[in-house]
This record gives structure tokens, sequence and C-alpha cells, in this order.
């Protein structure tokens, strides 16, 4: 058991050192918003930071919506996400406590354009299936003569 935690633990620091990120979900929808971007720098190394944030509609029946950022500078020019596109957004959630509450965050890596322009239409059904050319006509069996409730038989068995 220790053997394979160890393992494990070794394959995460490979994946983290080349910059591989294993567990992530996509999602293909059109970009409804485009938030103001945040910005600031860090308490830590001092460094600024920048955040950009959007809004992903599905186009589904019931269409869903994602706010998911780009973190960086450098990413968000590289991405270049514009209002009205058709996407596929691949993304990483984390969740974070301050103050006693948790927070989820979203945030996005890559971003696919080879999208097709909608999801895939429903093809209807037709009004009513074709009836086959060698049917047998249904013809009905004749069925028994029912006994009147409370008539005795002469045979004495149970009615069922």
């Amino acid at each position: 058991m220790f053997f394979h935690s160890l393992i494990r633990i070794f394959a995460c620091e490979i994946y983290k050192s080349l910059n591989f990120i294993p567990f992530y979900m996509d999602i293909t929808g059109r970009i409804i918003a485009v938030l103001p971007e945040r910005s600031g720098v860090s308490q830590r190394s001092g460094s600024e930071w920048k955040v950009a944030s959007y809004v992903l509609e599905t186009q589904e029946q019931y269409p869903k919506k994602i706010c998911f950022e780009v973190f960086g500078t450098d990413r968000i020019q590289q991405l270049n996400i514009q209002a009205g596109e058709m996407l596929t957004v691949s993304f990483d959630i984390d969740a974070r406590e301050y103050n006693g509450r948790w927070y989820n965050q979203i945030r996005a890596f890559r971003v696919d354009r080879n999208v097709q322009g909608q999801a895939p239409e429903a093809t209807p059904m037709p009004d009513s299936a074709p009836l086959p050319t060698n049917a047998t006509p249904f013809v009905e069996s004749p069925t028994p003569e029912a006994t009147p409730f409370g008539a005795e038989s002469d045979e004495g068995e149970l009615p069922f």
C-alpha cells in the first residue's frame, strides 16, 4: 500500500513539473459575457497578476451557464476570448476556504475554436409508420361465454 502511495505522489510531481493537468473537464457553448478584468499585486511575491472572467452558455434544450476565469496576462492575450464566439473550453475546478466559507474556482487553460455553430438538432419522427404490405388483418378470437357472478358450477372448482 505504501508503495502505491509513493508512486502516486511521484506521478503527481511529474505532472506538475510538465504543466500537465491530468484531471480536467470540457464544455462547449457560446460566450455570452466578458466580465471586467481584475488585477492586483501578490502579497507573497510582489508580482502583478491579472484575471479575466467569461460566461459561457451551452447550446442544449435547457441551456446551462458557467462563469470561468483565465489567469495571467499572457494567457488572456493568447486565448483572446471574445463575446459571441462558439468555443470548447477545457477547465479545472478547485475550491478554497476563506473566513470559514468555501468558494469554487473554475480556471480555463485551453480553448478550442474548431466547434460547429450549433448543437445537433433532433430529427423529427414521421407522423405514422407505413404499414407492411404483407400484413395479415387482425381477427378476434371467439371469447368463451362468461358465467354470471355468484352462479355455481357443477364441478365445484374455484373460479380462478
